[in-house]
This record gives structure tokens, C-alpha cells and sequence, in this order.
């Protein structure tokens, strides 16, 4: 946009189209708009952002103006028919000159999922420090956002070599899931749930996660994931419970794909749906309001490095989105994460007690409700993860069967009921 179509107005681009009613729509409700070339338009949506609260990362996305991405599309990597490497450092240069003097631009996200049959890692250590170290030459208070290989699934080749410089701590890597990817889609409803919902977050582990630990820990956003809005699937549906774990535990930040509901225009159709999206296709409902409640607790600070508090652990029900609270009565239910308890847990097969207070969580028996008691050391209030994906907390009765943890099916109550997967290859 700022090298190619930097002289384009917005009315030439959607004339391009032959998008008569865009226009018209245009004219009537954002008539100072057509006029505008369009990087001045991307200028006045920053603007409209920054003036609402909201803090921007630039990201250059693709070369051309179409519909991202596949392999052979000739914009996945460096080099590539409409990836021009010297135009892709001059675009980033004029686009930071352009945003650095706007503070709601926090970042700038060097290039969106490099990928296809030419991409290589030698290449991408090449120009991807080529390109982090211009932004941050031009504007020193950004951070600058790195994408991995593989459609931005595999920093994996971190482990034994780093780019060499941090930007003064400004340097931030960046990667993408979705139920799809590495053609995962049909496996979530297959193949044993526990077993694959914990392979899928180790994986990510494996390529990306493990940026965050050790002694040298460096910046991890996780820019790209979502599924489709209305819940119909229910292979999206059980991998955002899974990956919902996985970002909630490390306290990832994180992108959500996507916002819009619509397009004005995407791979030849005028007005196509986003089902991604959390907006409707007029930008005026959200499609689904009980998603937006699965999105509260990781919107939250969970984790403080600064902190000198106890560590402590809150429970929290993925399909929901909700967290235990205890109640006047010393009942439990899941409601919202903003009022819920904090508890200690040591390891497997050690009580869960409930911070601040002599008391620990029971089990009485199956399709019962747990107690809070004084007793911290019968075996029904020893507990342990249940599964390889870490999604159930189980302890035994008096008869030594396993029960678990789970949400009353209609209502907000916990109960203690027998497991329903005791053994990772069951589902």
C-alpha cells in the first residue's frame, strides 16, 4: 500500500471492483473518505482508533490487495513473484516514518505467516533482521513484531540460533493456531481427545511456547487464533477449550481472528461473510454474545513477574469461560472470573485448599457436591490432574473409584461425578 497503491484513492480502489454500492454507502455516511488516497485512509482509521482508547500493531499482511493466504500465492515469502524483498524494506520504512508520531501504534508487525516452497531459514534470519532493525532505527518506542515460518507456526529454529540483538527489549515474536492447521481439522472429533488436545498444546510448545521460559525469555504474542462464531463446529469448538488452557496458564497475550463480520469484497464476492468474526455482517450486534464470556479471564493480568505475593491458582472452565466461587454457604458454582476464588495446590495428589483460610476442597461422592472441610488429609481431598491435557481434577471416594470435578449440566453448581475419561486413550 505505501509503495504500490500509495497514489490510489479509496473511491479508484473500490472502482476497481466495480463496487457501485460500497461507494454510494460510502458517500452517504463517510463522505471525506472517497477522496482520500488510501494510505491516508489507513492514517484516518488509526486516528479514529487512538482517539477511542485502543492501541494499534501495524502489520504488513501481504503484497498484493487480495485474500491471504496459500502456498503458491506468490506473496508467502522473500523473493517470491509479488514479494519483492527491497520493496517489502522500503514499505516498512515509509509506514513507521508515517505512524511513529501516533502512540496508539505500539508495534510493527514485520510480515504476516511467511510461508511456501521457497521459504528457508536462512533467508528469513537475512531479512527479518534487516527489517526489525530499520523500524526500530526509525521509531526506537515501538516494538517490533516477528513472524516464524510455516504460515507463523514454527520459531522452532530459535532454539539453537537467535537473531543476535533484542531492539532494546523491543523485540517480540509472534505466532498463529487454528483448528486447521498442520491439517488438523478432522482430528479434533477422531482421534482421543486428552491425547490430542495436550500433543496439539505441547506442539505449540515445542515451536513457540518455548520462548518464554529459561533464563534468557523472550516476548511471545500470540497474534492468530479463532474459530466460527455461531459454535457449530465442534472440532473449532474442543480446540479453543484446549487452547484456551494452554493460553490462560502461560498468560499469553494474544490476537483474536477476527473482529469484522463482513467484507467488502473477498475472492470475487462482494459483501462475503466473516464466520470468524465477532461482529454480525452489518458491524452492529456480536454474533455471539456467550463467546465474548469465554474471553474474560484471559483478558485479565494473571501473572506478575514484579509480584511478591503468594502464588495462588483460580479454576477455570474452558467451555464456559467462568471460574469457581465459593458462596455464603460455602457452596460451589462457576460464575464470573472477576469474583472468583483463589486456591493453593502443591502438586498431584495433595489437597486443593482455599487460599487464606484452613479449609480444603472434599469430595462426598458421586453427582454430589464437594465440601470445604477442615480434614486436609483423607484421600477424598487429595487431587490430581486427570489427564495428559490437564483438563480434569480428580480425586477418589471411599471405595477408591475416580471422580472429577465438573459443571452441573444445568446449572452453574460443581459436583463430584465419576470420570468420564479415566484413561487418556478412551476420548
Amino acid at each position: 500500500m505505501f509503495t504500490r497503491y500509495a497514489n490510489l484513492t479509496v473511491k479508484q480502489s473500490f472502482e476497481n471492483f466495480d463496487m457501485k454500492e460500497a461507494i454510494a454507502g460510502i458517500a452517504q455516511n463517510n463522505p471525506t473518505i472517497l477522496n482520500m488516497k488510501v494510505v491516508e485512509a489507513y492514517e484516518a482509521v488509526v486516528d479514529s482508533l487512538g482517539a477511542h482508547g485502543v492501541m494499534v500493531v501495524s502489520d504488513n499482511h501481504i503484497s498484493q490487495p487480495r485474500w491471504c493466504c496459500s502456498n503458491d500465492d506468490g506473496n508467502g515469502f522473500f523473493g517470491d513473484r509479488y514479494f519483492n524483498s527491497q520493496e517489502w524494506l522500503q514499505g516498512l520504512s515509509l509506514a513507521t516514518q508515517s505512524l511513529k508520531t501516533k502512540p496508539q501504534v505500539v508495534a510493527m508487525s514485520l510480515r504476516n505467516e511467511p510461508r511456501g516452497p521457497n521459504q528457508n531459514v536462512e533467508m528469513w534470519f537475512q531479512y527479518m533482521s534487516q527489517g526489525a532493525k530499520l523500524v526500530h532505527q526509525i521509531n526506537p518506542n515501538a516494538l517490533v513484531v516477528v513472524s516464524g515460518l510455516s504460515y507463523d507456526t514454527d520459531l522452532s529454529f530459535l532454539k539453537n540460533r537467535s537473531m543476535g540483538f533484542n531492539l532494546d527489549n523491543k523485540l517480540v515474536f509472534e505466532a498463529h493456531l487454528y483448528s486447521f492447521t498442520n491439517n488438523m481439522s478432522d482430528y479434533w472429533t477422531s482421534k482421543p481427545l486428552n491425547t490430542f488436545c495436550a500433543n496439539v498444546n505441547q506442539g505449540f510448545e515445542d515451536r513457540a511456547g518455548f520462548l518464554v521460559r529459561g533464563q534468557n525469555p523472550i516476548p511471545l504474542f500470540v497474534s492468530e487464533f479463532g474459530i466460527n462464531q455461531m459454535g457449530a463446529n465442534e472440532g473449532q469448538n474442543r480446540f479453543l477449550s484446549c487452547f484456551f488452557t494452554y493460553l490462560t496458564k502461560n498468560d499469553f497475550d494474544w490476537g483474536l481472528w477476527a473482529l469484522q463480520g463482513s467484507y467488502y469484497y473477498r475472492e470475487g464476492v462482494k459483501n462475503d461473510e466473516e464466520t470468524f468474526g465477532v461482529l454480525d455482517s452489518k458491524f452492529t450486534n456480536v454474533k455471539n454474545p456467550k463467546f465474548l464470556q469465554k474471553f474474560q479471564l484471559m483478558q485479565t493480568k494473571l501473572q506478575d513477574p514484579s509480584s511478591n505475593l503468594t502464588t495462588s491458582f483460580i479454576m477455570y472452565h474452558p467451555l464456559s469461560g467462568e471460574c469457581v466461587r465459593m458462596n455464603k454457604k460455602y457452596q460451589l458454582g462457576v460464575s464470573s472470573c472477576k469474583t472468583s476464588n483463589r486456591w493453593s495446590h502443591e502438586q498431584d495428589d495433595t489437597p486443593i485448599k482455599l487460599a487464606g483460610s484452613i479449609l480444603c476442597l472434599q469430595a462426598v461422592g458421586d453427582g454430589l457436591p464437594p465440601i470445604l472441610s477442615k480434614d486436609c488429609s483423607s484421600q477424598q481431598s487429595a487431587w490430581k490432574y486427570a489427564s495428559n491435557a490437564k483438563l480434569q481434577l480428580a480425586t477418589v471416594d471411599e471405595q477408591g473409584q475416580a471422580l472429577c470435578l465438573q459443571r452441573a449440566s444445568h446449572s452453574h453448581q460443581i459436583l463430584t461425578n465419576k470420570c468420564i475419561c479415566p484413561n487418556d486413550s478412551d476420548c
